[in-house]
């Protein structure tokens, strides 16, 4: 069994580098461009202050963490949302059918996830179990389908040689392990219950701490002015490639306008 040391300490961790890099943000004036982000990093200070004082096993662990669930499900859409405009804020065409694609994927998944559990909701069951099981699923259906959207936003990365900032990439890659391991450590919940649950959630803090450090040491103002690319081609197959790329994106803008 981890030591509860160990996991003091990567609380503390991330409660520290979340505050620190959200300052950081403000200071060199990148909360604007990572606004959602920013409001995130925020927002973690007082809910990582909460559930340091607050009792795990308590009543008001749970009904906390049932009201607080939803925000930060908001959260993680919207920043999801943020960081694909970023990456397709030259190409417009293609992040409205992204964005509308995400509304379609999130409004099936979480229908489908919290169908799932109706079978299992009887008569008995009681109402804090009840609130809790809808809670779950409806965090499984929300991580699921953005999950598959950062795996298309990555596809996409490494398909299309795209100029970008370095912070954006930065941000694209560390955030993609953080939200993935989050939803990996959802799946192994899901599938081991408590037997694993102390491991698992040594694992999820451990990742979340090691993604808080690589924000708060790679983000930074100069990171906006140097341009690199995903993918290396040849100058003529580059030029091709994102040609296709805007002959795609203007075709969509079209079929928008329509």
């Amino acid at each position: 069994m981890p030591s509860p040391a160990l996991v003091l300490f990567f609380e503390w961790v991330s409660l520290l580098g979340a505050g620190l890099t959200a300052l950081k943000l403000f200071r060199i004036g990148l909360y604007r461009r990572y606004r959602f982000f920013f409001i995130y990093l925020v927002s973690l200070v007082p809910y990582g202050i909460c559930l340091l004082v607050l009792d795990v096993n308590s009543g008001l662990y749970q009904k906390f963490w049932t009201v607080t669930a939803p925000l930060f499900w908001l959260f993680y859409i919207l920043v999801v949302f943020e960081l694909c405009g970023l990456i397709l804020e030259k190409h417009k065409g293609l992040y409205t059918l992204g964005r509308w694609a995400m509304y379609f994927a999130l409004a099936v998944s979480v229908t489908v996830s919290v169908l799932s559990l109706l079978p299992r909701i009887t008569p008995a069951t009681p109402q804090r179990t009840r609130i809790m099981g809808y809670v779950y699923a409806t965090e499984r259906g929300v991580d699921f389908s953005l999950a598959i959207f950062i795996l298309l936003i990555l596809l996409f990365l490494s398909r299309y040689p795209v100029p970008l900032s370095r912070n954006v990439v930065v941000h694209a890659v560390v955030f993609s392990l953080f939200f993935l391991s989050n939803t990996f450590g959802l799946l192994l919940h899901s599938v081991f219950g408590l037997h694993l649950k102390n491991e698992v959630d040594v694992f999820l803090i451990g990742t979340s701490s090691a993604c808080v450090l690589a924000w708060l040491a790679l983000l930074n103002a100069k990171g906006e002015e140097v341009r690199v690319s995903t993918l290396h081609f040849g100058r003529g197959d580059e030029e091709r490639i994102l040609l296709q790329l805007d002959s795609l994106n203007d075709t969509l803008l079209k079929a928008s306008h329509k």
